[in-house]
């Protein structure tokens, strides 16, 4: 009887970790936390992760950002395409645990997976053109060239979506690196397992290590060191309620972060079948709509500089 033909083999169940600076550590701490279905079912243990994990998280952060935000926009582009391509490969495991994570059926899940690696390769396509919508050259009144150019804020803290684990994810995390920051995310406390695959995914898709780290464990255990962190320049408060968004709010201001606040607009049924199909709105927002550009700029600095032009000759004109 050949190995594939035994019935009474032991499943190896898989161990999921950190992904922090490009590797996988394990909790500082030790600690493990138990994740189950919608149905209550063991999954998985995840890592809890520790204050200390958050702090080394924000160094791997800090020390990606100077390449990843000095890398062209076209280089940037590139690899978040690559990105959704290695999640194209992997599809059937992302819809296996999102239909796990979120209680849907196959066909669903399958659903939101597609949506979340669309999404990857639009976030892939604004990468050089960003500059071009929120840039410019502005109109002065003397010899001048006057230029306003985009720039990555920094590091930003994601607090990833509590229910949508994957296309929520998704919409949170490629916005802010594909404008150039570094990213420390929250994963969903109870249901980390997508985000931390798609930690591997990142692991294996050019992706320096650094730009995106992730976390796993309680939310506000992990959030309320990072809003408070000073070498941490923005945070997402998506995945905070609304009293720990509060208390976020307040330590963040410490250091002048910049806050994106989670929207509460909430999705208008569609009258054809194909609006229908479409996922629905979870944690308050409708995931599955056109994103628009608004979590793009939401972590961008405007940079104006003033050049001469030169010498205006007896025409008017300059060079």
């Amino acid at each position: 009887m050949t190995a594939a033909e035994r019935s009474d083999r032991l499943t190896v169940f898989k161990t999921y970790k950190l992904y922090v600076g490009g590797k996988f550590p394990r909790s500082e701490s030790g600690r493990v936390y138990e994740v189950t279905d919608s149905k209550g079912k063991w999954l998985a243990n995840a890592p809890q992760s520790s204050r200390k994990d958050a702090r080394d998280a924000v160094v791997a952060a800090r020390k990606a950002f100077g390449g990843w935000s000095g890398a062209t926009a076209y280089n940037r582009g590139q690899i978040l395409y690559r990105i959704a391509e290695m999640l194209e490969g992997r599809r059937d495991q992302f819809v296996r645990e999102v239909a796990d994570a979120e209680g849907l059926s196959k066909s669903k899940a399958a659903a939101v997976v597609d949506a979340a690696i669309d999404r990857w390769v639009w976030y892939a396509g604004w990468t050089d053109k960003i500059g071009q919508i929120i840039g410019g050259a502005n109109p002065v009144a003397g010899p001048f060239f006057n230029l306003s150019t985009p720039e990555p804020t920094g590091v930003v803290a994601v607090l990833a979506p509590g229910k949508s684990s994957f296309l929520g994810l998704v919409s949170v995390v490629a916005p802010v690196i594909a404008t150039g920051n570094t990213a420390v995310v929250v994963a969903s406390a109870d249901a980390p397992l997508p985000a931390l695959s798609l930690g591997e995914v990142l692991a294996t898709s050019d992706l320096p290590g650094g730009v995106v780290n992730i976390l796993s464990g309680g939310t506000a255990e992990l959030a309320v060191p990072l809003a408070a962190h000073q070498d941490v320049n923005a945070i997402d408060l998506t995945g905070a309620g609304a009293e720990l968004a509060k208390e976020l709010e307040i330590a963040a201001a410490d250091n002048l972060k910049r806050v994106l606040r989670p929207s509460t607009a909430s999705r208008h049924p569609g009258k054809d079948a194909q609006d229908a199909a479409r996922p629905q709105a979870v944690d308050g927002e409708d995931w599955s709509a056109d994103p628009g550009t608004r979590r793009l700029t939401a972590f961008l600095e405007t940079k104006t500089v003033w050049h001469p032009t030169g010498a205006l000759g007896v025409s008017g004109s300059s060079y």
